[in-house]
């Protein structure tokens, strides 16, 4: 991939962003277990066309359907060279949500988005709440229904997550976010794993 650093960094700046701010944070209830447990696995695509970016995302499916969830329960599909711009991604995942449902993924799994400009409808772009999907590179985090509904079974009111992740990042505001972002974009200890 061309001016970007190597995998390992891409995956240890991932991590630390996931570390710090999904599973400190609990933005994600979810995602402590997985993240703890080392049932992560993370994916950095050498892809820079949006249809080489569909083929990785269909391979990691087929990945995952064929992996135990005990050993991998979530994939981090990271791609730097590709949909840096927030409107494309965003158009993109319609294109994803289309493999699911023609490819047979329907049901089994779901994709997550996160971008480093991401931006909810209806907010300023440096609005606080936006930093709950706001990665160091562009994302699509593939999640297994399954593993979830579990995790909601033992969550009170999982429909309320979004809203205390909103008050959550409005108390620690817009400037800290960027901040540790920013951290995050500095460390680079090579502790990345199951890069392909």
């Amino acid at each position: 991939m061309k001016n970007h650093p190597d995998i390992e960094t891409i995956i240890a700046r991932t991590r630390c962003w996931i570390e710090r701010v999904v599973v400190e944070l609990n933005l994600c209830p979810f995602a402590r277990k997985p993240y703890e447990g080392g049932q992560v696995r993370y994916v950095v695509s050498a892809a820079e066309r949006p249809e080489d970016l569909l083929e990785d995302v269909q391979r990691e499916l087929e990945l995952l359907r064929a992996t135990e969830a005990g050993e991998i329960e979530t994939t981090v599909l990271i791609h730097p060279g590709v949909l840096n711009d927030f409107l494309d991604y965003n158009d993109f995942l319609g294109i994803v949500d289309a493999l699911i449902d023609e490819g047979g993924y329907e049901g089994e799994f779901q994709v997550a988005s996160l971008h480093p400009h991401y931006q909810f409808a209806g907010t300023e772009a440096d609005d606080a709440e936006n930093y709950t999907n706001r990665s160091p590179y562009p994302i699509l985090h593939l999640l297994r229904e399954e593993g979830l509904a579990r995790a909601i079974v033992g969550y009170a009111r999982p429909d309320k997550i979004p809203e205390r992740n909103i008050r959550t990042l409005e108390k620690i505001g817009a400037a800290r976010m960027r901040e540790i972002l920013d951290e995050c974009m500095r460390s680079g200890d090579g502790e990345g794993n199951d890069a392909s």
